[in-house]
């Protein structure tokens, strides 16, 4: 028995490699809800059937590989445009923030989370109706668009890292009926630490998962209004936030003039050649007061969260890489519907059935 299990610890030791991260389940449960793997969840359930000509042709079945069909999709769409991992990043975590991880963001409509004042600028919805397109074309209302946002941000971010980052996608979320902009309520910018930490624990995330998760502002970036104040009237002082490095002060002032143009933007990650990378330089600058929100500089001096930033600013490519693909996992657990009475499989996604 020994021996055997020698055997075992040494074939996963083998499956593990510096820089990719690959969460094999055979299947979570939290709260009654069930996810398994996408690959193994969409085995057998998509599929092309070639018609034979009776008798001397019988009909033939071919099986769709649902994540390499995404991911197709997606290569394509970040080739043309890195930015897209970044519009994707941003629009999981509106959709999982407010009703769960249902796909209710994408659902047209007046009054619809869409339109809500925070979802103005997100965007990422083309894609995903082209990806969704495509797997209609193959096999009719079998994946679940909320099951494509995780599938698509997932393949996004793998691609930004240069493969680094490649957690293993759950499957098995469905769509859901309802969609309200009075439903929105997402954390601010201005948000504070301690506040940040309850919106996240609402979702069923810690501490360490919040931090992780908005090692996401990696590739992202923020309109200078957001932060103006920092700049040039910190707290009603009429000077610059003095958590803030004095140089990136400077910098940011020459892209931000005290009247700026609401369009102007800057990345969160102020590292030269990183600003549309996956990686951990996002925390190195934070450790370094080079953050540009005043919600990510204060990870890195609140006792709450500065272990953490300090941890992965001092930790390897791997390190960061695990801990992003595993809160990403988690995000993608929240409020889920597996219940086909609450929830369906939309033939599009911008309309429920």
């Amino acid at each position: 028995m020994k021996m055997v299990s020698n055997m075992m610890n040494n074939r996963v030791l083998a499956m593990v490699t510096m820089g990719l991260f690959l969460l094999s389940l055979s299947g979570q449960c939290y709260g009654g809800v069930v996810l398994q793997p996408a690959n193994s969840y969409y085995n057998k359930k998509c599929t092309i059937t070639t018609p034979g000509f009776w008798p001397l042709f019988k009909s033939q079945t071919t099986q769709v590989n649902v994540e390499a069909t995404v991911k197709t999709v997606v290569k394509a769409a970040f080739t043309k445009d890195p930015t897209i991992v970044a519009a994707l990043l941003r629009l999981q975590f509106h959709d999982c923030f407010v009703k769960g991880c249902d796909a209710s963001l994408l659902l047209d409509g007046k009054q619809s989370e869409k339109n809500a004042g925070p979802n103005l600028s997100v965007r990422g919805y083309d894609l995903i109706d082209t990806i969704k397109k495509s797997l209609e074309s193959k096999c009719r209302q079998v994946v679940s668009c909320a099951d494509i946002i995780a599938i698509a941000t997932r393949d996004a971010v793998s691609l930004a890292s240069g493969g680094k980052v490649n957690y293993g996608v759950e499957g098995g979320r469905l769509d859901g009926k309802v969609s309200k902009a009075s439903n929105v309520d997402l954390p601010p910018p201005s948000i504070s630490v301690s506040n940040s930490i309850k919106a996240f624990q609402k979702k069923g995330l810690g501490v360490n998962d919040m931090v992780y998760l908005l090692g996401g502002h990696t590739v992202g970036v923020a309109h200078c209004t957001i932060f103006q104040d920092r700049l040039y009237n910190f707290n009603g002082t009429k000077k610059a936030d003095p958590t803030m490095d004095s140089l990136l002060v400077k910098s940011l002032k020459s892209k931000c003039p005290q009247k700026p143009n609401p369009a102007n933007t800057v990345f969160l990650d102020q590292t030269p050649g990183s600003s549309m990378v996956v990686d951990k330089a996002f925390f190195n600058q934070l450790v370094k007061k080079r953050g540009v929100l005043k919600i990510d500089q204060d990870l890195a001096i609140d006792k709450q969260t500065k272990n953490v930033v300090t941890q992965l600013a001092n930790g390897d490519a791997y390190n960061f890489a695990q801990k992003f693909g595993q809160a990403m996992v988690k995000l993608g657990r929240v409020e889920v519907i597996t219940d086909k009475t609450k929830g369906e499989i939309r033939r599009s996604c911008r309309v429920t059935n």
